[in-house]
């Protein structure tokens, strides 16, 4: 039987769209894997830098992971102006 090349590449897609719907998926449940030691880690008292640079992730985002963990966050401190001292 002589395969269309349409239908090889109808099979082709098909094939690249299964895998990056698997590759969601699987990024999908890393990233609430690292959330988890994150957030374990903060609880533990280590330095949120250091979290935050082990995981990375931006400090914001650490920020909003905490903040829906429940974990106090002490708000930003005002910008400084420029020429100050």
């Amino acid at each position: 039987m002589v395969e269309i090349p349409e239908e090889a590449q109808a099979a082709a897609l098909r094939a690249v769209a299964t895998r990056a719907r698997e590759r969601e998926q699987a990024e999908y449940w890393m990233l609430e894997r690292v959330r988890e030691s994150v957030i374990e880690a903060v609880q533990a008292g280590a330095m949120r830098s250091r979290v935050s640079k082990l995981a990375g992730i931006s400090p914001n985002t650490l920020t909003a992971w905490m903040r829906d963990a429940g974990i106090e966050v002490r708000a930003k401190a005002p910008a400084k102006k420029a020429g100050a001292k």
